[in-house]
């Protein structure tokens, strides 16, 4: 009898059927959190290097759409961006003589663009090959870890041959912007004084808009000192609600606040605080929508490509309007014509004020999120934790958009026209990348 058991356990041990190769490994492959895990190490890392918020977008955009393309090549219920993005011709396909992982082709052509497209390299190439070493560990069958890696390395060549022509490199070629000698544009603010990030951003290829102007926003207010003019009464509503701010307004303006190189100055010492981008927030509440949902593979890569296509379109259209008007900060503004040793809450970001791209960013991301998960979408959101801020609670994506764009009138840094102006620009923008892609069938 004891011959028999052992035999049977034998059997059971070394049936293929019940090997871990064969029941467990796809399961284990096709878990959309090692998507969410690479989203997340690629924020990471952007925000040790100081990604601009225009730079970080393009940087978000590419790489979702890799793992888009390779996550859904396959699926007959997605339809591929090629032929849908701007200058996105072709797209290498897979050989359906083959068998593959979606997941690790997606996750394996995220990092490899993410490798050519970020400073630290070496960061992203050692969580890379900690990440393979996993999909390995799996029990995944050699043939189909090879044939996952070979079509994710096809993508991501594709879309960084595609990357190369978007005019980034000639922006980088363009010089400095040239501050005006007047007193009524923009000018650096302290305390670091740094110079206008990313002046030819709106001569960037745009992803689905036909033209960087196609939602240009309403002119911006006039500039005037007079006490009686509508851009002095924008000024002075600013300047009063920085002296009269409660504590939740202060912890919204912070949660937001979203700065990727801010200056601290204590007495003589001097130290710069890091912190996620705005596009970089959007795609964490992506991730959080995702899993609150246990979308798939396909569904999340769908996800973070729809909104990371549509944030870096509405960053290339706020970008152009803030460098074409040019306003002048409230904190500039109110410090020579209302109260000189008036401070904003936030320290003022180094671009032009109108539009608000928070707001422009966060309507266009709401929006989007909306399609994709539904109105009335509950969550909490614990982005900003790590940066030791407290998470908020939100009953939808445009509740949060609107929370997102009015946190920068708390906190000193838009007037409140760029932030009503810059809602529209974004909802007009998503409406338009909605109406003007296919994704799912």
């Amino acid at each position: 009898m004891k011959r028999l058991v052992f035999a049977v356990i034998i059997v059971l041990c070394c049936s293929p059927y019940l090997s871990k190769a064969n029941i467990d490994w796809r399961n284990i492959t096709e878990d959309p959190s090692y998507i969410h895990r690479t989203m997340k190490e690629v924020t990471d890392v952007m925000v040790h290097d100081i990604y601009s918020p225009p730079v970080a977008s393009r940087i978000y955009a590419y790489i979702s759409i890799a793992g888009y393309e390779a996550a859904t090549a396959s699926n007959k219920n997605y339809n591929s961006f090629a032929g849908q993005l701007h200058g996105l011709n072709t797209l290498p396909k897979p050989d359906a003589s083959k068998q593959y992982s979606e997941g690790l082709s997606a996750t394996h052509a995220i990092l490899l663009v993410a490798e050519a497209l970020i400073i630290s390299e070496d960061t992203i190439k050692n969580f890379h090959n900690k990440l393979l070493q996993e999909y390995k560990n799996s029990g995944i069958p050699q043939a189909v870890y090879d044939s996952s890696l070979s079509y994710g390395k096809q993508i991501a060549a594709a879309i960084l041959a595609w990357a190369a022509k978007d005019n980034y490199k000639e922006t980088r070629a363009m010089g400095k912007f040239a501050v005006l000698d007047d007193s009524i544009t923009w000018k650096p603010t302290p305390p670091a004084y740094i110079q206008a990030i990313e002046p030819y951003w709106g001569r960037m290829r745009t992803f689905v808009l036909d033209s960087v102007k196609k939602f240009k926003p309403e002119p911006a207010i006039p500039f005037s000192t007079d006490t009686t003019s509508e851009f002095y009464k924008q000024a002075k509503a600013v300047y009063d609600k920085g002296n009269n701010l409660t504590d939740e307004q202060k912890w919204i303006a912070n949660f937001w606040d979203c700065n990727p190189y801010k200056l601290n100055v204590d007495g003589h010492v001097m130290f710069a605080t890091k912190k996620i981008s705005p596009g970089g927030h959007w795609i964490n509440i992506t991730a959080l929508a995702c899993k609150q949902t246990h979308a798939d593979v396909a569904k999340t890569t769908e996800a973070y490509a729809c909104v990371a296509v549509t944030i870096a379109d509405a960053i290339i259209s706020c970008w152009d309007e803030k460098y074409r008007s040019i306003v002048i900060r409230p904190e500039t503004y109110i410090n020579n014509y209302i109260d000189q040793s008036w401070m904003p809450l936030l320290q003022t970001p180094p671009f032009p004020e109108y539009t608000s791209g928070h707001s422009v960013i966060s309507s266009s991301a709401a929006v989007v999120l909306t399609k994709i998960f539904g109105d009335n979408f509950s969550y909490t959101d614990s982005t900003e934790v790590e940066f030791n801020v407290q998470p908020r609670s939100f009953k939808s994506f445009i509740q949060a958009s609107e929370e997102a764009a009015a946190s920068r009138f708390y906190g000193g840094i838009h007037y409140n026209a760029a932030i009503v102006n810059g809602l529209t620009e974004g909802r007009k923008i998503a409406n338009y990348v909605l109406a003007n892609i296919k994704i799912e069938n």
